[in-house]
């Protein structure tokens, strides 16, 4: 199963999904309280400016709810193909 999750509105992510032609599921996490948990709250540097940003990041979850592999600072191109090699 993939399970997309972001800070976006569900009405963004509808958007953003239907756009894009994607296949699963997307969650919102508006007040960002699973970005919280996962620790993908990051210092960004905007132009100067430190803020705090969502680092894009991929977790394999096993079937018994223990993440077996972090991606971290992913990259759209090639990110999919690395995956699914991992999880083979």
């Amino acid at each position: 199963m993939v399970l997309g999750v972001s800070a976006d509105s569900p009405e963004r992510q509808k958007k953003f999904k239907e756009k894009y032609g994607l296949p699963f599921t997307l969650l919102a996490d508006a007040g960002r309280q699973v970005c919280k948990l996962y620790g993908v709250l990051k210092d960004k540097n905007l132009y100067g400016k430190i803020t705090k940003g969502i680092e894009r990041t991929t977790f394999l979850i096993g079937p018994e709810g223990n993440i077996s592999r972090i991606f971290p600072k992913v990259k759209a191109q090639g990110h999919a193909e690395e995956v699914m090699a991992a999880l083979k």
